[in-house]
């Protein structure tokens, strides 16, 4: 099945759902500590404990939909996987919340190597939606790369410097904006290097 037979909010359902489960399911559960075994658990490592397979499964869902799933999703459910576990294994929340971090230093590292060798990454990935001239893709691609390296920053300040709540409320919607925000600013350029009819 294609993208285009799937009813429109199936794909932004099983993309952003499990986020946004997680956030409902912490916002009720954060105060509330769960004995498991011998151990005492945090609600936050609960609600982490509940988000891994609900992505697995969200993910797993989306690729039989669709036959796809792009390498950003890829990493981001092996970090989810890997981080995830380790917070729930060894009760502590330090791992999920650096698992932002981690993704947007190995994307911004991929793209900072593409440019090194006068090549847009973002291109491979990205070109069907957004034609462009190559001198736009360059462009487009230092400024994600210092994009993600800003973000990968922000993210350390945010749970290093904050609560918990404050990270949660950050991952869940100020990470989403600040995304949306970056691309909306990037309108003179997409129209500047637009590819026209015959290009």
């Amino acid at each position: 099945m294609s993208d285009d037979t799937l009813p429109k909010w199936v794909k932004p359902l099983l993309e952003f759902g499990p986020m946004a489960a997680f956030f409902f399911a912490y916002m009720r559960m954060k105060e509330t500590v769960y004995t498991i075994g011998s151990n005492d658990y945090q609600g936050f490592i609960v609600v982490t404990a509940l988000f891994v397979p609900l992505l697995l499964v969200c993910t797993g869902i989306l690729w039989k939909l669709t036959g796809k799933i792009s390498p950003m999703q890829i990493m981001t459910v092996i970090l989810v996987t890997a981080f995830g576990g380790m917070t729930v294994w060894l009760n502590d929340d330090r791992f999920i919340k650096m698992k932002p971090t981690l993704i947007y230093l190995i994307f911004g590292g991929l793209l900072s190597i593409g440019l090194l060798r006068g090549q847009s990454y973002l291109r491979v990935v990205m070109q069907e939606a957004l034609p462009m001239q190559d001198a736009g893709w360059m462009i487009l691609t230092r400024r994600v790369t210092a994009f993600f390296f800003g973000l990968a920053v922000l993210n350390e300040v945010i749970w290093r410097g904050f609560s918990t709540e404050i990270w949660v409320y950050f991952k869940t919607f100020g990470l989403t904006a600040a995304l949306f925000a970056f691309f909306m600013m990037q309108g003179r350029l997409l129209t500047k290097y637009a590819l026209q009819k015959g290009d």
